[in-house]
């Protein structure tokens, strides 16, 4: 499997997880967007708590052409790109898109 198509993989299997996690609260759905002409995923929560309505991403990803993954939004406690390195991806090969590039120069992880 070349590079692509393992990050494409990785980061699927990574959603589809989190997909299957019921939230504790409300009548919340969480769907997967999955983009693979432009390697875009997405995981959004979609319901209803009591009276409110609940629409929003939970995570998006996306895959560079140079195979980097850019993390452009994290709303979960456990830390995706942590994930992503337990699952065989290199520090070096994950961007935290969501913080400044100042910030990301003081981190582990690639800076873009």
């Amino acid at each position: 499997m070349d590079k692509l198509a393992n990050r494409r993989q990785v980061v699927k299997d990574l959603l589809n997880n989190y997909a299957q996690i019921k939230p504790a609260y409300g009548n919340i759905e969480r769907h997967t967007i999955f983009d693979q002409e432009q390697n875009r995923y997405q995981l959004i929560n979609i319901g209803w708590e009591n009276w409110r309505r609940v629409y929003g991403c939970l995570i998006h990803i996306d895959i560079r052409s140079d195979g980097k993954i850019w993390i452009q939004y994290d709303g979960t406690e456990a830390g995706i790109a942590n994930e992503l390195v337990e699952m065989g991806i290199p520090k070096q090969e994950i961007v935290l898109a969501y913080q400044s590039d100042y910030l990301r120069k003081l981190t582990d992880f690639a800076v873009g």
